[in-house]
């Protein structure tokens, strides 16, 4: 897939409304795909120029991922509670899960 600059989406944006012959055929000669386009096309009816900017792609979350702080409390927890480290380990075990310990 090929990334288009804010200037590139704004030239294709002029080029299909300029062209003699429809969106759908404009945009296969482009070879850009017709939701691509309106998206774009969307996004400078509503922003302007500035809505044609790439935006920075979000980090990647994992809805089963433990969030660094509750694995640090969890390891802490279990390094204060030596006894009951087993079930704690146990209890990870059964979920899925790894606590690495230092």
């Amino acid at each position: 897939m090929m990334r288009y600059s804010q200037a590139e989406k704004m030239e294709i944006i002029r080029l299909v409304e300029a062209s003699d012959l429809s969106v759908k055929q404009t945009l296969r000669e482009l070879d850009v795909p017709r939701s691509t386009f309106y998206r774009w096309y969307q996004r400078y009816q509503q922003v302007g120029y500035e809505g044609l900017t790439t935006a920075k792609p979000q980090a990647r979350q994992f809805w089963n991922r433990i969030p660094d702080r509750v694995r640090e409390e969890v390891v802490d927890l279990a390094l204060s509670h030596p006894e009951e480290s087993t079930r704690f380990g146990q209890w990870f075990a059964d979920h899925g899960q790894t606590v690495d310990c230092p």
